[in-house]
């Protein structure tokens, strides 16, 4: 967890550096001293790293893929999911992007025998290491061990285990590692134990959710191409133990498939923790419509597909009422639902017209203008709702002095943005980390009964900030 000046300044010998391996912090360091502590250098380095994907992806379909380069690329740009966490300040992107990289490095090697392929995929997947812990190291092996597997080569295996790559990967991921436990010695039970282990096999931080929460996930962040990401995953399934499929579709679909599962069986569960399944999900559906370019979709897939693009326009015209209010106000649908009629109509001509030819136009047009109006007409709406800059300023009209601040069972990514906002790292109690001292709590509404018992002492209440459903608490010293 970082404050401002953790970013500003970070030292190998500070707590903060005990919690989160340090690729996006050192991004958002640079970014913050060329532009400016802000929201907007904050979110740069996401941004930057989003880009840098749809970059390799397009280098590795132009190389390897030829003729469809562009489509593959716009697939993986405008997924939503991808969209979202590149405005967001987190280490999600950075290592979807560097994970990303890593994997399309190795199966440029694969396929071409390039030695620089592959010490690029150790120096990618040392850089994932930096960007979120020992997941990357963990997991891009085993996607290569179960396609080899998958082709019965296990040289595949052994070819990959190249010792100058190996030396790569140890040049540029262990110094830091190294250097913060020499620093702090606790750093492995706090890091490796505790944020890694614990996380995964308990839920330490309260992020519950069933076995199949990511299906949901992944298909919300595919959007705008679900559809097609479902027909190209069914079609990979049914043609997994073919010898003529292309092996490249076998090692998306392993890609996924591994992630998924292997986030699904974890205790603890967030949308972000999959991130690396979308680009792999938008370059499988590049490969299945490459190998149909001068084809038709069947009219259900096609039909399916434009009812989801009118769905974005509908949900964007209206999207006030439905973050604010959660309903449709039916008495004034008609204009968005003769709207997203009018795009939908259009897009399915485009795809039965023009096959899979047309699908750019059809799907890319109805994406940028959901978004467009969704930034136009949601923008208030979802900043009340998500971001924690309204919780920090309704907080700064109970605190004129700046106490301390404790939150109490709020979602993580609420409890970074008030260690940004306020310059301050607030106190978790369900950790229990109570402070000594007055402070204020942030607590989610239904747990509000539970702040004296985790104090022992008198929790006076201040106010509540009803969009994200928290309560305000002033809590005296001990």
């Amino acid at each position: 967890m970082f404050n401002r000046h953790d970013w500003i300044t970070p030292t190998l010998g500070g707590s903060a550096w005990l919690e989160k391996p340090p690729l996006y912090y050192w991004q958002a360091t640079l970014a913050y001293r060329l532009f400016g502590v802000s929201d907007w250098a904050a979110r740069l380095p996401s941004a930057v790293d989003a880009l840098l994907m749809v970059l390799a992806a397009y280098w590795f379909l132009r190389r390897f893929r030829p003729g469809f380069e562009l489509d593959g690329a716009l697939m993986v740009a405008t997924s939503a999911g991808i969209v979202g966490f590149a405005r967001a300040a987190s280490m999600d992107t950075a290592l979807a992007a560097t994970f990303t990289i890593s994997m399309l490095a190795w199966y440029a090697w694969f396929e071409s025998g390039s030695r620089g392929c592959l010490a690029a995929f150790y120096a990618f997947l040392a850089f994932a290491t930096l960007a979120k812990g020992p997941v990357a190291l963990f997991l891009g092996p085993v996607i290569v061990v179960i396609f080899a597997a998958a082709q019965r080569s296990l040289r595949i295996v052994w070819k990959t285990l190249w010792l100058p790559g190996i030396i790569v990967f140890c040049l540029v991921g262990l110094p830091w590692y190294v250097l913060v436990q020499l620093r702090n010695p606790q750093f492995f039970r706090v890091f490796i134990l505790e944020h890694n282990l614990a996380r995964f096999g308990s839920n330490l931080f309260h992020h519950p959710e069933p076995f199949w929460y990511y299906i949901p996930v992944v298909l919300l962040g595919w959007v705008p191409w679900s559809i097609f990401g479902i027909v190209a995953m069914v079609g990979a399934i049914r043609r997994f133990r073919d010898p003529d499929q292309d092996t490249l579709s076998a090692f998306l679909l392993i890609w996924m498939v591994a992630i998924v599962f292997f986030f699904s069986i974890s205790q603890s569960k967030l949308p972000g923790y999959i991130l690396p399944v979308i680009p792999a999900g938008g370059l499988l559906v590049s490969e299945y419509i490459r190998e149909r370019i001068g084809q038709r979709p069947p009219a259900i897939v096609a039909g399916f597909h434009v009812l989801l693009s009118a769905l974005l326009i509908f949900s964007g015209l209206l999207i006030q009422y439905l973050v604010l209010q959660h309903r449709v106000p039916w008495n004034a649908a008609a204009v968005p639902f003769g709207a997203a009629v009018a795009i939908a109509a259009v897009a399915f001509f485009l795809l039965l017209r023009y096959g899979y030819g047309g699908l750019r136009l059809a799907t890319l047009v109805p994406a940028v203008v959901a978004l467009a109006v969704t930034l136009r007409f949601g923008s208030s709406a979802l900043d009340t709702t998500l971001s924690a800059r309204p919780v920090a300023s309704a907080l700064a009209q109970f605190d004129p002095h700046h106490l301390p601040v404790a939150v109490f069972l709020i979602p993580r990514e609420t409890e970074f943005g008030l260690a940004f906002y306020r310059d301050q790292a607030p106190f978790r109690y369900e950790l229990g980390q109570v402070p000594d001292g007055e402070h204020l709590v942030v607590v989610a509404t239904q747990y509000s009964r539970g702040v004296a018992r985790a104090t022992g002492r008198k929790a006076v209440y201040l106010g509540e900030f009803a969009p994200q459903k928290f309560d305000y608490f002033y809590v005296s010293a001990r």
